[in-house]
């Protein structure tokens, strides 16, 4: 049986934490990108969860990205650019509900310290447009031992030509 008065204080923890986490972080990694727009033209381009993950740092709920579950050969790009920037050759099953790479392509992301909920963690933002991709963690399978943890809504997938 569900405990409703649990579940309301954990939906409510949930949207304050959310709301802090969002004040906390900058919209956009430092630095110069290719590709660059307004907040008005990134709201038009993209879809309103893919803005609040790309340029807001916001994450989607857990086993909720068909991209999860994309077992074909080809490769993941950038929702925010269309910049291909992880491949079906390194994609994993991590059990977290998130789909995971073990290495990015070269020369196609960038990493900066997020200090958010308390933790520190390494976010993940596109090369080219800054969009924020997710987290990359220490605990990932070999060869590289990296688990690359990203949002599948900051994702498009680009299957491999027949």
């Amino acid at each position: 049986m569900v405990n409703r008065r649990g579940l309301l204080k954990t939906a409510a923890f949930g949207a304050i934490a959310v709301h802090f986490a969002s004040i906390a972080r900058a919209a956009n990694p430092p630095g110069n990108f290719a590709v660059t727009h307004t907040e008005a033209e990134w709201r038009k381009l993209l879809t309103p969860d893919q803005f609040s993950v790309l340029r807001e740092e916001g994450t989607e709920y857990p086993n909720s990205s068909p991209l999860l579950h994309e077992v074909r050969k080809g490769n993941f790009a950038c929702a925010g650019c269309d910049q291909e920037a992880f491949s079906s050759a390194t994609k994993f099953e991590s059990g977290t509900g998130w789909p995971s790479f073990w290495a990015p392509l070269d020369n196609t992301i960038g990493t900066t310290s997020d200090k958010t909920f308390g933790m520190v963690r390494n976010a993940v933002h596109c090369g080219r447009c800054g969009g924020h991709l997710g987290h990359v963690f220490n605990d990932g399978p070999k060869p590289t031992g990296l688990r690359y943890c990203l949002n599948g809504v900051a994702l498009k997938f680009h299957p491999a030509s027949v």
